[in-house]
Order: C-alpha cells, then sequence, then structure tokens
C-alpha cells in the first residue's frame, strides 16, 4: 500500500500580538486556567483575546471557519462584571463561598471555546462545511451549545468541518482545510478537525466535538489529544434511540484528561459539588474520579486486547510501526498501573471477534441517510465527489439490501454487554498509519477515497455501532512528532472510568 510521504514538521509561527500576556493556552490546562479566572488572576477579556489572538496568529492552521471576536469579547467583558459584581466586595471566608458557589453554577466561567460548523450557535453562520447550501444563521443554540455557553464558557467561532461531517479529513470549498499542529501538511482528521487543531496549537483550552464514526477519536488522536466518545444516550442533549441508525454523540476534546472530564462534566449535565479542601473549586463527578485515580490508583481492570480490524478480511488493514509501537507502550502503561492484559483469542477461540461483512454493513448504514435527500440539480453538482459518490450509492442500493445490512448490525450490537466478555476494556490501536497530507484523500477517485479512510481508521466506526464509550489516549511520539494513539472501549456507562484510566497511562 502507498501512502503519502512523509514530511517534517514544520514549526508554527510565535503570535505577534502583544494585546495580551499570554502566549496560548499551552501554557496551563483548562483546570488551572478556570481556578484562575475564579480568583481574578486573569479575566475572561484576557482569556478571549488570547484565544482571538492565537486563531488569527495561526490562520495558516485552518482551524476556524468563521470568527467573531467582537461579539465573543462583549460577553467576555459582561463575565467580567458578574464576577466583579459577586467577589469584588467580599473578603475572607465570604469571598471563598461565593468562589465556590460561582464555580458550582458556572463551572466553566470565563473560558474561550468554539463549536465545529455543524452545530448551531445563535447569530454565527452554519455552512455545515458545503457550498452547496446557502449559510443559515440561528436565532437560537443547539441544545448542546446552550448546555455548554450555561456553563459560562464564551464561544469565539465555528471550528471548520468537511462536507456534513462525513470524512475523516477536515476539508470543504468554503475556507482553508484544517492542518494538523505537529505537522502542517497533514490533515488534522476529522470531523472535528477544526477543534482538534485549535486545542492542539492552544488557540482553545478546550472544545466539544461530535462523533458518529470517529470524528472526535480520529482528530484527537492525529494531533495528540484526549478525545471521549460517550455511549449511545448517556447525554441529555444526544439522540436517544438506541438504534444502530443513531451513530452520533457529542464528546470532549482536550490536551488532558483532567481537562477533557471536566467538559465532560458540563456536557453531562452533572452537578458540581464542593472539593475536599477549601481551596478546590467544585467538580462533577468524572473530574473527581479523574483526581482520585490521580492520588490513589485505581482498582484492577480486565483488558482485552484486539489488533483484528472489524473491516478485515474485506480490506487490507496494514499497521504502520508506529501504530503498533503506540498500543504496544499503551498496554505496557497499563500494565505497569496493575491491570490484566489478555488478547481476545483467549476467550473467542477459533470464532472472529467482529461480525462477517462489516464493511459492505457499514458503507450501507453510513451511506443510508444520505439516499434519502434529493438535492436540485445544482446543489448536488456543487457537493464534493465523495458526497456525490454517497448519495448515488444509496440510491442504487436495493432496499432489501439496505434492510439486511443494518438489520446485521442491529443483531450485532443487541446486547454491548455481552460483546464485552469478560473485560472491563478492550484496547485496540487507533490511527492504522500517519494522517495524509492535505488533499491526498480527495485526490483518490470517491471509492478509494472511502476505502482509504476505512483503511486510516480501521477501529473506530465500529464503536459507534455498539454503542459504547471510547477514549482515544496518546502513547507515542515519534522521530517526525508526530502522535500516536491507544484506543480503549468500556462498558456501557464507564465514561468516568476511561476517563480516569487515561488521566493514570498519562500521568508525567
Amino acid at each position: 500500500m502507498v501512502h503519502p510521504a512523509d514530511p517534517a514538521p514544520l514549526a508554527l509561527a510565535p503570535s505577534t500580538s502583544q494585546s495580551s500576556p499570554l502566549v496560548d493556552f499551552r501554557a496551563a490546562s483548562a483546570v488551572q486556567w478556570r481556578h484562575d479566572f475564579v480568583a481574578g488572576e486573569i479575566s475572561a477579556v484576557e482569556l478571549t483575546t488570547t484565544a482571538v489572538t492565537a486563531a488569527t496568529a495561526h490562520a495558516e492552521l485552518g482551524a476556524f471557519i468563521h470568527l467573531d471576536p467582537e461579539s465573543a469579547l462583549l460577553r467576555a467583558a459582561e463575565i467580567d462584571q458578574v464576577r466583579r459584581a459577586v467577589l469584588d466586595s467580599r473578603t475572607g471566608a465570604a469571598r471563598s463561598a461565593a468562589m465556590q458557589e460561582l464555580a458550582a453554577r458556572a463551572p466553566l466561567l470565563g473560558l474561550p471555546t468554539a463549536f465545529k460548523d455543524l452545530v448551531d450557535v445563535a447569530g454565527m453562520p452554519t455552512t455545515r462545511g458545503t457550498a452547496a447550501l446557502a449559510a443559515s444563521i440561528p436565532a437560537h443554540d443547539d441544545p448542546l451549545a446552550r448546555r455548554v455557553h450555561m456553563s459560562g464558557m464564551i464561544s469565539i467561532g465555528k471550528t471548520q468541518v468537511p462536507e456534513f461531517g462525513l470524512p475523516c479529513y477536515s476539508e470543504n470549498e468554503l475556507a482553508p482545510a484544517a492542518r494538523n499542529p505537529l505537522a502542517p501538511e497533514r490533515t488534522a482528521g476529522g470531523s472535528t478537525g477544526g477543534g482538534a487543531a485549535a486545542v492542539a496549537a492552544g488557540m482553545l483550552p478546550l472544545a466539544p466535538g461530535s462523533d458518529g464514526g470517529g470524528s472526535v477519536r480520529i482528530p484527537a488522536a492525529a494531533c495528540g489529544l484526549i478525545g471521549l466518545k460517550p455511549g449511545r444516550g448517556r447525554l441529555p442533549d444526544d439522540e436517544r434511540r438506541s438504534s444502530v441508525r443513531n451513530l452520533a454523540v457529542a464528546g470532549p476534546i482536550a490536551r488532558t484528561a483532567e481537562d477533557a472530564a471536566l467538559l465532560f462534566d458540563v456536557m453531562a449535565g452533572h452537578r458540581f459539588r464542593p472539593g475536599p479542601a477549601p481551596e478546590d473549586l467544585p467538580a462533577g463527578p468524572a473530574l473527581r474520579r479523574v483526581r482520585q485515580a490521580l492520588h490513589q490508583g485505581m482498582d484492577q481492570l480486565s483488558i482485552g486486547v484486539i489488533t483484528e480490524s472489524p473491516f478485515s478480511p474485506e480490506l487490507d488493514i496494514v499497521l504502520a510501526e508506529s501504530a503498533v509501537l503506540a498500543l504496544e507502550q499503551g498496554l505496557s502503561l497499563l500494565e505497569q498501573r496493575g491491570h490484566i492484559l489478555q488478547g481476545s483469542s483467549h476467550c473467542t477461540g477459533a470464532e472472529a471477534f467482529w461480525p462477517p461483512d462489516y464493511h459492505r454493513h457499514f458503507q450501507a448504514l453510513w451511506t443510508t441517510p444520505l439516499g434519502e435527500l434529493d438535492p436540485p440539480a445544482e446543489q448536488l453538482a456543487a457537493m464534493a465527489p465523495l458526497t456525490r459518490y454517497f448519495i448515488e450509492l444509496a440510491k442504487s442500493r436495493p432496499e432489501q439490501q439496505t434492510r439486511e445490512s443494518i438489520a446485521a448490525l442491529e443483531d450485532f450490537a443487541d446486547d454491548p454487554e455481552a460483546f464485552m466478555g469478560p473485560w472491563d476494556v478492550l484496547a485496540t490501536p487507533m490511527l492504522a498509519y500517519a494522517p495524509p497530507e492535505i488533499g491526498w484523500f480527495a485526490s483518490l477517485t470517491p471509492e478509494e477515497n472511502y476505502r482509504e479512510q476505512c483503511r486510516f481508521t480501521p477501529y473506530s466506526s465500529v464503536v459507534n455501532v455498539m454503542g459504547l464509550p471510547a477514549i482515544n489516549v496518546p502513547t507515542h511520539t515519534d522521530a517526525e512528532g508526530l502522535s500516536w494513539s491507544i484506543q480503549l472501549i468500556g462498558r456501557t456507562g464507564s465514561e468516568e472510568q476511561l476517563l480516569a484510566l487515561a488521566a493514570t497511562m498519562t500521568q508525567a
């Protein structure tokens, strides 16, 4: 198999702005920025200015499809007024109590963020990454955006996505492609590629994403970040259907597991409670679980190790040496922390672990919604070749074949607890090879483009089919500075456990 050449990583240009004392958000964790804001050591205007300045200075990375600094700074100024009104007139114990209450009611108050351009944010254009449809300017936030904004976060713009969020690389005809901060000639992944690029480059401390086949985990893996895909129906603003047709969920992207837990607690609608020490800000259950694991360790877990891809043998899946090293190093970290590792063959025997003919069945599931569209000829012509291919493929597929494929996947995903067998967690590689150069996927024929995306991401979509939670954990950096990861798949409701496990694996 021939893949694009591996260019040397390019250094990010430093910000030239002198309007903020901060370089970017990599100087500290989101947890620390949160504390500093509530304590009055930094203002929301300074934090928002830092985000906008970094986004502008690194515009060549294509992280944003739209920036709205004016509205963001106005909102930041309002939040600063609220913080001053609540805290500045108080001293001593009264001030500490007010800080606790403020941080519990608005856990991410003052921190900037951005939603991918598939999510409606009031007053900002939503393009869905396509030139085929006119952008809409919604009057109201989508439920997820509303929840995150209610936590006090400030949206500075919309991040880059592929057309309709379909491919695993974030390129479209509307704006520059989302580039990987670790190697800007390469893709940042997709479909939350812009969000991952923004976090990895220090433009944002945190980014909410969505994942229908790997769209949080893939860009997180490409950019060296933590990316959590919650289980189906776990978040209150996700669709609740238990069907495999309901693939997409929302999840956090962050530089650390602790930061990801902080955002997950907000996205999950968890209550933030005071910490054990008076100086601790209130935390949700995921953040508390992570901190407990970091300080006290975790109970022993049984880890099943799977290297076979569900796309095999229909597709030839070849793992790069660094992908294998990342898996091995991740497993070594788990073993060092006292967990028990076992290959899946110990329990499945000669049986295949994944369902037969998964590649054909998933392609039917993935493309079926597009077959229900009937766009005018001029709209169809303006869509990307891959999108047109998916639409034509879905429309030409016999209805009986579609029903059989979906029924086969429903049967496979019917009992995820039984699927997990004796294991608490399943471990797989994440990406099969290095993120390709910008434009490489699109240079292929649509049919081969889709097949190559499956080869690139051979372990992610099946987790969406199962409806289980999974997390991407960076475990290896190669000689070129590219990051490589392991994927951990958990039982239903184990998101907090996965975050804690990732925290212990990445603990310095």
